[in-house]
């Protein structure tokens, strides 16, 4: 039976909702890896809406289920209807919908909250021992969803220093990885990989980061954690 793989998306769009070039990648790679995918998202609005060639904000409301399944094609779940039983792994990719729409990152920093949903559905792979994939700025809503459950997690928000400090004031490890690489914590089953973290990456860099971190969610789904 192939893998079944729950990918959360945050919207459509780099700057509001997910960023679609590091989604269509993910599921790409995962179906190259001969699995299944599930997309799924809130059905919450979205925290606004920008115009992506100025970036100014434009007085109009987008639902993110309705926004993430353009990239999906219309296969599109609520995550508040799921239960991590039901799938053998969780990638989310990135994108500023992430930092604003699953959480309040963007606005809050490292003190931010977690969509209560988001938060479960992350904590429950975690706690069954289902593996994470956690893609450009990822890795920091997976940081503040487990900040109360472990402080002993590994992850990449690529190679500059301030956004990795991020990471250990949330309380996690930080490696650095440039986007064509990822970061494997095999105890915790989390693997990341920073994508456009670094904004002056090439495409074909990012898909070698994504084909990456996928296939090393995708191995860990058949091997036991160190910590079992």
């Amino acid at each position: 039976m192939p893998k079944n793989i729950l990918v959360l998306l945050a919207g459509s769009g780099a700057k509001d909702g997910a960023e679609i070039q590091e989604a269509v990648l993910t599921l790409l790679a995962i179906k190259k890896e001969g699995c299944d995918y599930t997309c799924a998202s809130l059905n919450k609005n979205q925290k606004h809406v920008l115009n992506f060639i100025d970036n100014t904000e434009l007085d109009q409301e987008r639902n993110m289920m309705v926004e993430a399944a353009r990239i999906s094609r219309g296969q599109m779940e609520d995550i508040a209807s799921l239960s991590m039983k039901d799938f053998d792994a969780l990638v989310l990719p990135g994108g500023y919908g992430v930092a604003k729409n699953f959480c309040t990152f963007a606005f809050e920093g490292t003190k931010a909250s977690v969509e209560p949903e988001v938060k479960r559905i992350i904590q429950e792979a975690y706690d069954m021992k289902k593996p994470i994939g956690a893609i450009c700025i990822a890795p920091a809503l997976v940081a503040l969803a487990l900040a109360e459950k472990n402080h002993s997690i590994t992850m990449t928000l690529g190679t500059q220093e301030e956004a990795n400090k991020n990471l250990t004031e949330i309380g996690v490890k930080f490696k650095s990885c440039p986007t064509s690489s990822h970061v494997v914590d095999e105890v915790n089953r989390i693997v990341s990989s920073p994508a456009y973290m670094h904004g002056d990456s090439s495409i074909v860099e990012l898909e070698e980061g994504i084909s990456k971190c996928v296939k090393a969610v995708i191995e860990m789904t058949y091997s036991k954690s160190l910590s079992l």
